[in-house]
């Protein structure tokens, strides 16, 4: 760094201007960092203010076949879908219900068919009390807020379609098996990330009361702050035995 002195000047007199200088920068110096500080400080309060970005949602799976009847996996693997109205209980147990198959119904009017599906195997007990539970929540019970309701179980082959019997409506012929489930229904994402209202205990639980629309707002949200999936809200809907909200 060169120093220009004023030769007009004694030394001591330039050494005196040069130190004036030195102070006043470094006042300027010391200014400069405080901007600096202020300036982020206020960067850093305007980020917080900032609404956070939210997390790029996956769409939901694509559905399959057994989706527009009611649904569920059983906690051993089994598929178990049911009757939603006379016209799904007539498909379900027209169409869907092959041998080896079990069928569930309950005596109250407007009661689901539910199949548990064996697919060439031997049904274990755990399954049957999961589906004779989904059969009563998903009856006339859950509007009626009944804790249980009686359940029937029969071979695909005792369901018989007679003349005058109205849409949705079978004669049952033969020896039953009855349940007495304790009516209680969960909403959660099974293995594939489909959404299921299930009898299995999961991570949502339903109670009686409420609105279905509100509840199932609910649950959409809660779905897709923990597993990042957005279900439409009708889907959700869809799976709900009726006006329910979540414990």
């Amino acid at each position: 760094m060169k120093l220009i002195l004023d030769p007009k000047k004694s030394i001591e007199e330039n050494a005196t201007i040069y130190y004036d200088k030195s102070k006043k920068a470094k006042r300027k110096l010391e200014g400069l960092n405080v901007a600096i500080e202020n300036t982020n400080k206020k960067i850093l309060k305007l980020d917080k203010g900032k609404p956070k970005e939210q997390k790029k949602l996956k769409d939901a799976p694509e559905k399959k076949w057994y989706m527009k009847f009611r649904y569920f996996t059983s906690s051993e693997g089994f598929l178990c879908i049911g009757g939603r109205d006379a016209t799904t209980n007539d498909i379900i147990v027209k169409k869907h219900a092959d041998k080896g198959d079990l069928v569930f119904h309950t005596e109250m009017r407007g009661s689901p068919f539910f199949i548990i599906k064996a697919e060439g195997k031997e049904i274990p007990q755990q399954t049957k009390e999961e589906a004779a539970i989904a059969t009563a929540a998903f009856s006339r019970a859950w509007k009626e807020e009944l804790g249980t309701a009686e359940v029937y179980s029969i071979q695909p082959d005792q369901v018989k379609k007679e003349l005058g019997l109205p849409k949705g409506s079978f004669m049952i012929h033969g020896k039953r098996e009855y349940y007495k489930p304790v009516i209680k229904l969960y909403v959660t994402l099974n293995k594939e990330n489909y959404l299921e209202c299930t009898p299995i205990k999961s991570e949502l639980t339903l109670k009686f009361g409420g609105k279905m629309s509100d509840c199932a707002k609910k649950i959409k949200s809660l779905i897709a702050k923990k597993h990042e999936i957005n279900y439409p809200l009708d889907e959700v809907i869809r799976i709900l035995p009726g006006d329910c909200s979540i414990e």
